[in-house]
C-alpha cells in the first residue's frame, strides 16, 4: 500500500463528510499510520514556528537554554497526542468522544466545552495571523496593505478555513499534502534567503536565564504546540483499521508533528538573536516581521507559505472544534457546526486584526489560561487510557446508562482541582483580565505574582500531573469494572447526535 492519505482519494468525488459524531465503520477505514504524517506536518509547518524562536527568548534565556526548552517541550507535548491518538483508533470516535469513558456520557460536557474554547481561539488566531501577513506583504509590495486590503485577505483566508472545515475529513487530508509539499520547500527557499541575516556572535552574547525562566519557556513551547492539539489528536487516527500499530501511530504523529517545529524553532532563535529590532518586531507582527528581511521578489512566494502553513493548521482547528460543539451537547450535523465556529472565527479575528495592538501578550494569556485545563483533561485521559486492557465499547460511549455512565464525579473533581491549583500557580500579567491569576504563588512560598517562581508556568504542568497521578491511583477499579462486561447492542443512529 501506499503513503497517499486516502486509498483511492484520487479518484473519488469530493462531498461534504457526513459523519459527525458517530462511530467510523470497519469498511470506511483506510490507511496505514505513517498516513498520519500528512496531517500533522501540513498543520504544524506554519512560519509561526520562526517566530518562537522570539517568544522563547522573550522569557529572557539564553540561545542554548532556549533551544533545550523548545525540544523538550515540543516533542514531549506531542508525544502526549501520540499516546491520544492511539485511542482513536481503538475506539473509532473523536478525542472528545473517547473521553467519555473516563468522564461518563454527560460528564464528558465539561471539557468538551474546554476543547471548543481552544481549538476556536487556535483557528481565530492562525487565521488573524495570516490576514495580517497577507496586509504587510502587500504592503511592502506598494500594493496597499491597509483596512481595505486586511478585509480582502480576511475574507480569502476565512473562506479557504471554513470550507476545509464543512467538507471535512477527506477534502483535508488532500488540503494537507498539499500544503506539506509547498510549504516544505518554499520555507527551505526562505530560510536560504535570509540565512544571511544569522550573526552568532549576537547570538552566543544573549545572557543566560535562571532555571525559573527555563521552565516558563519550556511550559510554553508545550502550550504552544503540542497540548494545543491532544484535544483533536484522535479525530484523524479514528479512520484507521483496528488492527494497525499502536507504536507506529505514536511514532509517526509525534514525529509528524515535531519535525517542522523543530527545524523552524532553531532558525528563528538563530535570527532573534541576531537582532534585536527583529526580535521586537515579532512581538506586534510575528509572521508579517519576517518579510522585513526578504528581498522584493519573494514575497509573494513568502505569502504563499505564510498563508498556506497557517490555513493548515485553522483547517484542523475548525474540523476538530465543530467536532467538540457536537460532544458539549449541540444537536446539529457535523458541517454546521463547522460552519457556526466559522462565524465566531471571523468574528474574533476583526477583533485581532482590528481592533488590538498587543497580541503576543493576549496570545499567551490564552495558551497560558486554557492550557491549565486541557493539560488537567490530558492527564486524565492518558490514565484512563493506560488503564485500559480491551478496545472501547463504542455503543456506550453513547449511552448515559451504558458502562461508562452518565456524569463520573472522580474525574470532574480531578480537573476541577487540578484546574483551580493550575491557574494559581500561572500568571499573565500582559493581559489584564487575567491578573486574578497566580493566587497561590504566594501562601506556597514561590514568592508571590512578583517573585521568582511567577512566569515559570508551574501550573500546567501540575495540572497535568494531578489528573494523570489521581486518575491512575483512583480510577483502576471504575475501568476493570467497565471492561468486565459483556459487549452492549448496536448502536442505533438515532442516539448518536450530529451523526
Amino acid at each position: 500500500m501506499t503513503d497517499s492519505p486516502d486509498r483511492g482519494s484520487g479518484s473519488r468525488q469530493l462531498q461534504v463528510e457526513t459523519h459527525g459524531l458517530d462511530v467510523i465503520g470497519d469498511a470506511e477505514r483506510k490507511g496505514t499510520p505513517r498516513t498520519l504524517f500528512w496531517p500533522w506536518f501540513g498543520a504544524n509547518v506554519s512560519i509561526l514556528g520562526l517566530s518562537y524562536g522570539s517568544f522563547a527568548l522573550g522569557f529572557g534565556i539564553s540561545f542554548w537554554q532556549a533551544l533545550a526548552a523548545g525540544v523538550i517541550g515540543i516533542v514531549f507535548s506531542f508525544l502526549l497526542c501520540g499516546f491520544v491518538a492511539v485511542a482513536g483508533k481503538r475506539g473509532s470516535a473523536p478525542t472528545m468522544v473517547l473521553s467519555r469513558a473516563a468522564y461518563g456520557v454527560r460528564g464528558n460536557r465539561l471539557p468538551s466545552v474546554v476543547s471548543w474554547m481552544l481549538t476556536v481561539g487556535w483557528e481565530t488566531v492562525l487565521t488573524a495571523l495570516a490576514t495580517m501577513a497577507t496586509a504587510t506583504v502587500l504592503d511592502r509590495l506598494g500594493w496597499g496593505g491597509g483596512t481595505g486590503t486586511k478585509v480582502v485577505a480576511l475574507i480569502v483566508v476565512g473562506a479557504l478555513v471554513v470550507v476545509g472545515g464543512v467538507m471535512g475529513f477527506d477534502l483535508i487530508m488532500r488540503l494537507q499534502t498539499v500544503i506539506t509539499v509547498v510549504t516544505g520547500v518554499l520555507t527551505v527557499v526562505y530560510i536560504g534567503l535570509v540565512a544571511d541575516h544569522i550573526h552568532w556572535s549576537a547570538v552566543s552574547a544573549v545572557p543566560s536565564g535562571s532555571a525559573q525562566e527555563f521552565i516558563g519557556a519550556l511550559v510554553f513551547m508545550m502550550t504552544g504546540f503540542g497540548l494545543g492539539w491532544v484535544n483533536a489528536a484522535a479525530d484523524y487516527s479514528r479512520y484507521l483499521p483496528r488492527d494497525s500499530s499502536g507504536r507506529g501511530v505514536v511514532g509517526w504523529t509525534t514525529f509528524g508533528a515535531s519535525v517542522a517545529p523543530l527545524l523552524l524553532l532553531v532558525f528563528g532563535l538563530l535570527l532573534a538573536g541576531s537582532s534585536t529590532t527583529l526580535n521586537t518586531a515579532i512581538a506586534a507582527d510575528p509572521i508579517g516581521a519576517l518579510t522585513t528581511i526578504l528581498p522584493t521578489w519573494f514575497l509573494i512566494p513568502f505569502a504563499a507559505v505564510a498563508v498556506l502553513g497557517l490555513v493548515g493548521g485553522a483547517v484542523l482547528d475548525i474540523y476538530s472544534s465543530g467536532l467538540a460543539l457536537l460532544a458539549a451537547g449541540l444537536r446539529v450535523p457535523r458541517y454546521l457546526a463547522a460552519l457556526l465556529d466559522g462565524v465566531l472565527m471571523i468574528a474574533g479575528s476583526i477583533y485581532i486584526v482590528f481592533l488590538t495592538d498587543d497580541f503576543l501578550g493576549q496570545f499567551i494569556g490564552f495558551l497560558t489560561t486554557l492550557g491549565v485545563p486541557v493539560a488537567a483533561w490530558c492527564g486524565v485521559m492518558l490514565a484512563d487510557l493506560a488503564l485500559r486492557r480491551r478496545d472501547y465499547d463504542e455503543a456506550d460511549l453513547f449511552r448515559p446508562r451504558g458502562r461508562y455512565g452518565d456524569a463520573e464525579p472522580l474525574p470532574l473533581v480531578l480537573t476541577l482541582a487540578a484546574t483551580a491549583i493550575g491557574w494559581g500557580l500561572v500568571t499573565n500579567t500582559a493581559a489584564g483580565w487575567l491578573e486574578w491569576q497566580g493566587y497561590l504563588l504566594g501562601p506556597l512560598g514561590l514568592g508571590g505574582k512578583d517573585g521568582s517562581w511567577a512566569y515559570a508556568n508551574l501550573g500546567v504542568l501540575a495540572a497535568l500531573a494531578l489528573g494523570f497521578l489521581g486518575t491512575l491511583a483512583l480510577g483502576r477499579g471504575r475501568a476493570r469494572t467497565q471492561e468486565a462486561g459483556p459487549p452492549s447492542r448496536p448502536l442505533d443512529v438515532r442516539e448518536v447526535p450530529g451523526a
